[in-house]
């Protein structure tokens, strides 16, 4: 029986990750330099340390550039690119539907605090019960500490939760949590390599969220 649900929100709730790499790919093709995707995707739906554009353009380019200089240009061009982005279809629908279920809800993100909440009230979305974020963690994905915590604050066992899930690294926090995770991958994330999941879909809106379950636990 499923007793709570958890979102990544990055990529999957709504679609950030892909207009960060256009952004850094903008950035860097200002400078000749192209930025490998499955390079840059060692930091997707993980730790943002484990790669990062500006080191990488400046190996390329032989020479120290300003960072600072850097990151408000890119934060320029992000911000162009998001100004119309918003949840992608059919998060509402499954947040409303795991609601009138009476599922828990939660949220568990590699991300900060201080990001995923401005980009939830922008959105408008309130229904997670439980939120962890990048501070609560001592790892954040690939490993399962984000979702375990969320699990032990909702008292619900890996194996009575769904994780949903955009990225490899994310996908794999889930499975080595030991929940069922269910991926929906983003324009960026469908061209990355996935290790395991239990159901992929193109869109929330190809199935409904108690279909999901239904085949999840059927």
């Amino acid at each position: 029986m499923i007793e709570a649900v958890v979102f990544d929100f990055d990529g999957l709730i709504r679609d950030t990750e892909t207009y960060e790499y256009y952004s850094f790919e903008e950035l860097l093709k200002e400078y000749g330099v192209e930025l490998p995707l499955l390079m840059y995707g060692q930091r997707i739906g993980g730790d943002m340390h484990s790669f990062c554009p500006y080191t990488y353009l400046e190996e390329c380019i032989g020479q120290s550039l300003d960072r600072e200089s850097l990151r408000k240009r890119r934060w320029e061009i992000y911000t162009d690119l998001i100004l119309h982005e918003m949840a992608r279809p059919g998060v509402e629908n499954y947040l409303a539907s795991a609601q009138a279920m009476g599922l828990k809800i939660g949220l568990a993100s590699s991300a900060p605090y201080n990001w995923v909440m401005p980009n939830l009230e922008e959105l408008g979305l309130t229904h997670f019960q439980c939120i962890r974020t990048h501070e609560d963690a001592a790892k954040v994905k690939p490993d399962p500490e984000l979702y375990l915590q969320v699990l032990k604050a909702f008292g619900v066992r890996p194996q009575h939760a769904v994780a949903f899930e955009d990225s490899p690294n994310g996908a794999l926090a889930a499975v080595r949590a030991g929940m069922r995770c269910v991926i929906v991958p983003n324009t960026l994330t469908k061209q990355l390599p996935f290790e395991s999941c239990d159901l992929r879909l193109d869109s929330m809106l190809d199935m409904e969220l108690e279909e999901v379950i239904a085949r999840l636990t059927g």
